[in-house]
């Protein structure tokens, strides 16, 4: 049990000929030979995940998410990515700046509150995720109909 976190990148599948979402469903008819004559509609990829990471939890629900946390699926928009990357890159280069930030959260298997290494690992390994989107436009450059969401379980 505790906060699992998690963002997703989705991408429908149109049918007005784009080479690339006919070869993605061409692979994907040949891993499910069962569903011949089906057509797949979308494929959906988890680009980041979290357990714990509390202050990132909140970040979203703060931001996103208009401070309702009931475990729903929010968009994001590429600038809501942008702006936690900008956020995480502030807290690591003055990590007095935490508390006002990226504030912890108390919760139910939560995790820790404390400003402590796992916290400052938490914030590292989201910026390295978030730079790995954003500036080397893994998904970003090619967003062919990616979208981003956030979506957490307690």
């Amino acid at each position: 049990m505790g906060l699992d976190m998690y963002v997703t990148a989705k991408r429908y599948l149109w049918d007005f000929g784009d080479s690339n979402d006919q070869a993605i469903a061409g692979a994907i008819g040949k891993l499910f030979p069962e569903m011949t004559g089906y057509r797949t509609k979308q494929v959906e990829m988890e680009v980041m995940y979290w357990r714990k990471a509390n202050a990132i939890h909140r970040w979203f629900v703060d931001n996103v998410q208009d401070g309702v946390d009931e475990c729903q699926e929010s968009y994001l928009s590429v600038d809501n990515l942008r702006e936690l990357r900008d956020v995480c890159e502030k807290v690591l280069a003055d990590r007095s700046l935490a508390p006002a930030l990226l504030p912890a959260q108390s919760g139910f298997f939560f995790g820790g509150t404390e400003y402590d290494e796992d916290y400052f690992d938490d914030v590292e390994r989201t910026l390295d995720w978030l730079n790995e989107l954003l500036v080397k436009n893994v998904l970003i450059d090619d967003h062919k109909h990616w979208e981003f969401y956030y979506q957490a379980s307690w």
